[in-house]
């Protein structure tokens, strides 16, 4: 079963204008997964509109609508990457009769090619079981390359939850990599929420040596801690996978997604980290998940996305 859906140009719209000025102008869509084979460095943006993890995660329908909402804000963005950089829209990967794990190996074997071929992959989801087959494969390329690989997720969940009659679901991703990759699992949780997490999650953290800031001290008003934190993460690794999931930000800021949060962190001390992970110049692959368009409210957690990945990129590629 080919699970992979061309890429739709008429997702990328927006201003006219007669000078390289937004993300419309710039996006090349290239379909049946023809991967850009040069040498130089180019985003790979790919979509994951499933839900089928959120499903079976008991949570509230609607995330595979996600990509394309985020496509379309984004096409309407000014542009301020390098104008010599290539950003390359592939298309989707589907879930076909509920079969996640067939999903999920399409799309860790795409990432690792992703990255093979000089990538920078951003994945828009979708539920965030898109975590274990994404992570997957950048856990898999870092090995090949002999780099310790940190994971970095902004989140109100540990998503540290056990499988579900033995099949994975947007709550247990990194409980999923941690089994896979015991060696490889270097994890730093940001914004977790304790009302949101058993004490079963807290103790499976402890155990798996994962570091994380509670909700209480992801503020900006904590900055210098936070930033001492995430730097002492940044030294023990060589490069980093990054997971946005936007049910961690304040339902003010992000309404439309499975698990809405309104103790939730705010975008200004998000986007301080991005600035932090971008300058690092480790970071090599990209996920933003969980946007749930048929809860949001104009548009506002769609925007919050596209101006995540359109931040993360210019201070990565900047």
């Amino acid at each position: 079963m080919n699970l992979h859906q061309n890429p739709s140009p008429s997702q990328w719209t927006g201003r006219k204008s007669s000078l390289l000025e937004y993300w419309h102008q710039v996006i090349q869509t290239l379909p049946n997964l023809a991967f850009e084979a040069s040498a130089a460095k180019k985003v790979g943006l790919m979509g994951y509109p499933g839900e089928e993890g959120v499903r079976r995660n008991q949570g509230r329908l609607g995330t595979g609508e996600g990509p394309a909402a985020i496509r379309k804000v984004l096409g309407t963005l000014a542009y301020h990457l390098p104008e010599n950089l290539p950003i390359l829209d592939y298309g989707d990967i589907f879930t076909w009769e509920g079969d996640l794990e067939a999903s999920h190996q399409t799309i860790t074997d795409l990432t690792y090619q992703l990255l093979k071929s000089n990538h920078f992959p951003v994945w828009l989801g979708g539920g965030h079981d898109l975590a274990f087959a994404h992570g997957s494969g950048v856990i898999q390329f870092a090995q090949e390359n002999g780099k310790k690989l940190g994971i970095v997720n902004l989140d109100a969940h540990f998503d540290l939850r056990p499988l579900v009659d033995g099949k994975g679901h947007s709550g247990s991703p990194f409980f999923q990599l941690a089994n896979n990759y015991p060696s490889q699992f270097n994890y730093l949780a940001l914004g977790i929420q304790r009302a949101a997490n058993p004490k079963s999650l807290f103790q499976a953290a402890e155990k798996l040596n994962s570091k994380f800031l509670v909700m209480e001290d992801f503020r900006l008003q904590r900055w210098e801690y936070i930033e001492e934190q995430i730097s002492w993460f940044l030294d023990q690794v060589d490069a980093l996978y990054l997971s946005v999931d936007l049910d961690g930000f304040s339902s003010a800021f992000a309404p439309g997604v499975s698990a809405p949060s309104p103790m939730g962190f705010d975008p200004e001390v998000a986007f301080k980290v991005f600035d932090l992970l971008g300058k690092s110049k480790k970071l090599i692959s990209l996920e933003v998940v969980e946007l749930n368009p048929a809860y949001d409210q104009d548009q506002a957690t769609a925007r919050l996305a596209a101006r995540g990945v359109e931040y993360i990129l210019r201070r990565n590629f900047g």
